[in-house]
């Protein structure tokens, strides 16, 4: 099975910013890839570079087997961070609109959006916009669904509309590539691409990537003092509840970091995808 989208070797600067450093990511009829990362990490520089809005200075980019262009392109839908919609114009109207682009009959996916038909986007709430961004992008019934953070400013509620949306794509054999911050959404996602700093740092399912990492909690006396022997220590801890987590260390070595500290119950946990996370780009 061929992979509609290929990312190879990519590299991307903006004067003295390199955005993306010899970057490779693969995308596959059928799955959906989350492209993980805090804000500016290369994520959407990499989703322009692979729809060709943008050229990199080296490096492979093919999608269907072609280089981006034209043609090779009215097989995409995209749904940009700007959402790509015509804020004057009614709901209908921009669905009309698209559906003519790729000389098509409106989209099936429009039911929840009946109601709304006739208003103009802009007057819309964010979450509404979203679902008509997706609804516009699915029209031409796209070979690969690009979605740059589909989920931002959207409550939670919506964003699991929108996760059902993702994954009805998917199911009916459009690969799926999926930028987003929010690395609980992660759980989404059939593969994950990570970066940081225009560098792929892990990629893999997501129990591939958290692998054999732990956390190792920390209740009970002073957490402040707790904190302040941990970070004196070079351990990386963090306050959860009314606890501590410490990652990337052993419960051995975060047990000498706190000495004698009494009161203390010291525990090893499996990491979360976010400490995993912290602890590939400070490693």
């Amino acid at each position: 099975m061929s992979n509609l989208a290929i990312i190879d070797g990519l590299h991307k600067s903006f004067g003295d910013v390199a955005a993306l450093r010899g970057v490779d990511l693969e995308v596959g009829p059928g799955e959906i890839v989350g492209l993980l990362g805090a804000n500016g990490a290369g994520k959407t520089t990499l989703i322009r570079c692979l729809l060709g809005l943008i050229l990199p200075d080296s490096g492979r980019v093919s999608v269907m087997g072609l280089a981006p262009g034209r043609d090779v392109l009215r097989r995409v839908g995209y749904v940009p961070q700007g959402l790509g919609l015509y804020t004057d114009l009614t709901v209908s109207e921009n669905l009309e609109f698209q559906s003519g682009v790729y000389g098509v009959a409106e989209p099936d996916s429009i039911s929840s959006l009946l109601p709304v038909m006739d208003q103009a986007v802009g007057r819309l709430s964010h979450g509404i916009q979203r679902r008509v961004a997706f609804a516009a992008a699915l029209s031409h019934q796209p070979e690969l669904l690009v979605l740059d953070e589909p989920t931002s400013g959207v409550g939670v509620l919506g964003r699991a509309g929108l996760w059902e949306t993702i994954r009805d794509a998917s199911a009916g054999g459009a690969g799926v590539l999926v930028t987003t911050h929010h690395l609980e959404e992660a759980e989404q996602c059939d593969r994950l691409v990570m970066l940081a700093d225009g560098v792929v740092v892990a990629e893999g399912t997501l129990v591939e990537i958290i692998g054999p990492r732990t956390a190792v909690t920390v209740a009970g006396g002073d957490q402040a003092r707790n904190m302040d022997l941990i970070t004196e220590a070079g351990l990386v801890g963090s306050f959860a509840g009314t606890g501590l987590r410490v990652v990337g260390a052993g419960i051995d070595r975060v047990v000498a970091a706190l000495g004698n500290e009494a009161g203390l119950t010291i525990h090893e946990q499996p990491a979360t995808l976010e400490e995993a996370f912290v602890d590939l780009v400070t490693a």
